[in-house]
């Protein structure tokens, strides 16, 4: 009998995440050239030479000697060295809170990394917002070492206040685990979101009104060189927690997760179920294809302006206001919200309202002032020419 199928479902995401992780470590070979490619001795001989495979005169024909049973054959062309070793095995790291899903993403990636010969760790980060955090860490750690995973890491962390108390536990996590994954050179580090997670992102976007790419939520694959990989997108919640609930793996529920002082607490427990009530159980699914869906189309509008960004600057590199005009809205501000991050604008401070001002002064000029950005940066029109600099 097989395993259960929702520990079936949790190994089977992770197992191909792992697959991307060992392609990506295999460098591709070159293709043998084809017959016709290959070169013919005979072109490259030189007058005076004696045909290729006719010794020259007055020297004796070398002669390869046969390599002897179980000796090995000398190297040549017919008898190429043996090809390099394999790199080594790759070091993949899950983040590991304790809860449900993370727990159930170390579980699957304990059993499947040595099937694949993978090395596996953990780390847990104690972001000290809570009496005893520091004990339920390295309980957390000591469950990761007793499924096998290998190096573990408690890492305590202090979270500051710039951006609110989610957003500052986040970075400060964030820190933390890029941190590890340098310093035990970690190929990837798994994390546990959810598609239930990936659908409150959604919301959160949606609500602040932030754009398409807001509402593309969070990338199965992100972070410096992809550090960062998310196998359960597609996975509900309810699935991860059976898989514990079978294993009999324990999990700790972190009170904050129903704290209603949290805005994802609120829409976890009070926003998603009223949706539901409302529009059916499909919610939930229907938001993360939104996700997937806008984050193709993000990817797509990224990459015209990319593209477009050169037609648009003069030999100076100033952004010329008449041929940003003629650009579809949509990518003259992915243009101008890149310019003002070079600039010095801080991307999370940088709302869609401040682009669209900065907008204006391409669309509805009418003599206007400077527009002033976060970080100190500054946006005026000068002779026909958009100037984004520090203040």
């Amino acid at each position: 009998m097989g395993p259960h199928p929702a520990v079936a479902a949790i190994r089977l995401a992770v197992r191909r995440v792992l697959h991307d992780i060992l392609n990506e470590q295999i460098p591709p070979h070159p293709a043998p050239p084809a017959p016709h490619d290959r070169p013919d001795p005979r072109a490259a001989q030189l007058p005076g030479q004696p045909p290729h495979g006719v010794p020259a005169p007055g020297r004796t024909p070398r002669t390869v000697p046969r390599a002897h049973h179980g000796a090995p054959a000398p190297q040549g062309p017919e008898n190429p060295p043996a090809p390099h070793e394999r790199p080594p095995a790759p070091l993949v790291l899950v983040a590991c809170s304790g809860g449900a899903d993370s727990m159930a993403l170390a579980s699957a990636l304990a059993f499947e990394a040595p099937r694949l010969g993978i090395r596996a760790g953990g780390i847990t980060v104690d972001h000290r917002l809570q009496d005893g955090s520091g004990r339920r860490a390295d309980e957390v750690a000591q469950r990761l070492r007793e499924l096998g995973l290998d190096p573990v890491e408690a890492i305590a962390v202090t979270v500051g206040r710039d951006g609110g108390p989610e957003a500052a536990a986040r970075d400060a996590r964030y820190a933390a685990l890029d941190a590890a994954a340098e310093r035990h050179g970690a190929h990837a580090v798994l994390l546990g979101h959810t598609r239930d997670d990936q659908a409150e992102t959604v919301l959160l976007g949606l609500a602040r009104g932030s754009g398409i790419r807001s509402l593309s939520g969070m990338a199965a694959v992100s972070g410096a060189g992809g550090r960062y990989r998310r196998p359960f997108l597609h996975i509900d919640r309810q699935t991860a927690r059976t898989a514990c609930m079978v294993q009999s793996l324990p999990v700790w529920d972190d009170p904050h997760n129903t704290d209603p002082a949290y805005t994802r607490s609120r829409l976890r427990h009070e926003g998603l179920p009223a949706l539901e009530k409302a529009l059916g159980k499909g919610v939930v699914g229907a938001l993360a294809r939104t996700a997937q869906l806008s984050r193709d189309d993000a990817d797509a509008l990224d990459a015209w302006a990319s593209h477009a960004e050169t037609a648009v600057r003069d030999d100076a590199g100033r952004l010329e206001c008449a041929k940003l005009h003629e650009l579809p809205p949509a990518v003259r501000r992915r243009i101008l919200r890149r310019a003002a991050i070079e600039a010095g604008a801080p991307a999370g401070s940088l709302f869609a309202r401040h682009i669209e001002e900065v907008d204006r002064l391409i669309t509805g000029w009418r003599g206007q002032g400077a527009i002033n950005l976060p970080g100190r940066v500054v946006a005026q029109r000068q002779g026909g020419r958009l100037v984004i600099r520090q203040g």
